[in-house]
């Protein structure tokens, strides 16, 4: 990880929200985004801002797949191209921090071992059987909602994104500590206030049914609302089963808990 900007004083509402959403964007995705502040004001609004950086990656995803089908493309071709695009506009860092946690887990070692592994360079059999099963996973179901009609597949991306991301605004909460004193997971371990992280919880589930008015009517929005829910629920399963093996969060941590959340987002959804 590169050496993050000096901190700056604090400042006002507007200009620290936008200092939030340059963090959010600028560690959560690869768009050209500046982040001006490292400091925990700046970690606690960008973790809160998380979500919105995930709409801009679903749209996108959503955005490639509905294309590609409505040009022609059939559902497995718009499924890959749909959980392709936050690979990309991630450089796969939550995935490979996926495998790295498959891996740290999967040892069986010692936390300061484990944590050893999760920063090696190579992935490990453990890392490349979840990564594997995981991407199968999300392509599957994609493929299965495109082929029921674009609006459906394309809410799904885009629910499975905001989800993964939420999932994050709520792993920053208060009381959840890093597992190492320095990256990602230091900066932002515990920064988000727990009302404000329920808040959060709330209003993006609340977004994401709308979201599912379009292609199911209300029984779509419900089904959106608890794929939302559900997609939580894994990650906060996982996240405690991490904080109890390693000590803490990591930032390969949270890019695992993202992945499960997207994943059991998108499984939900391909149910009923």
């Amino acid at each position: 990880m590169t050496t993050p900007p000096p901190s700056t004083p604090a400042s006002s509402p507007t200009s620290s929200l936008v200092d939030g959403l340059r963090f959010a964007f600028g560690t959560l995705t690869v768009l050209p985004v500046r982040v001006a502040r490292w400091d925990r004001e700046a970690a606690r609004t960008g973790m809160l801002c998380a979500p919105v950086a995930g709409a801009v990656v679903g749209l996108c995803a959503a955005a490639l797949g509905g294309v590609l089908l409505l040009l022609g493309a059939g559902p497995l071709l718009a499924a890959v191209a749909s959980a392709a695009v936050p690979a990309a506009l991630t450089r796969g860092l939550h995935l490979d921090g996926l495998a790295d946690t498959a891996d740290g887990l999967g040892s069986a070692k010692p936390a300061p071992v484990a944590l050893d592994i999760m920063k090696r360079s190579d992935i490990g059999p453990f890392g490349v059987v979840v990564l594997l099963f995981t991407l199968f996973a999300q392509v599957a179901v994609l493929a299965q909602l495109y082929a029921r009609g674009v609006a459906a597949g394309m809410a799904a991306a885009l629910v499975a994104a905001v989800a993964a991301r939420l999932a994050l605004t709520l792993a920053s909460r208060a009381g959840v500590p890093a597992a190492r004193p320095e990256g990602l997971g230091a900066a932002v371990a515990g920064v988000v206030p727990v009302r404000a992280a329920a808040g959060a919880g709330l209003a993006v589930t609340v977004v994401c049914a709308a979201a599912g008015l379009v292609p199911g009517g209300v029984v779509g929005a419900v089904h959106c609302a608890v794929a939302v829910a559900v997609a939580l629920g894994a990650a906060e399963v996982l996240l405690r089963h991490c904080v109890r093996r390693f000590g803490g969060v990591t930032g390969d941590v949270f890019g695992a808990l993202a992945e499960a959340a997207a994943t059991a987002a998108l499984v939900v959804l391909a149910l009923g």
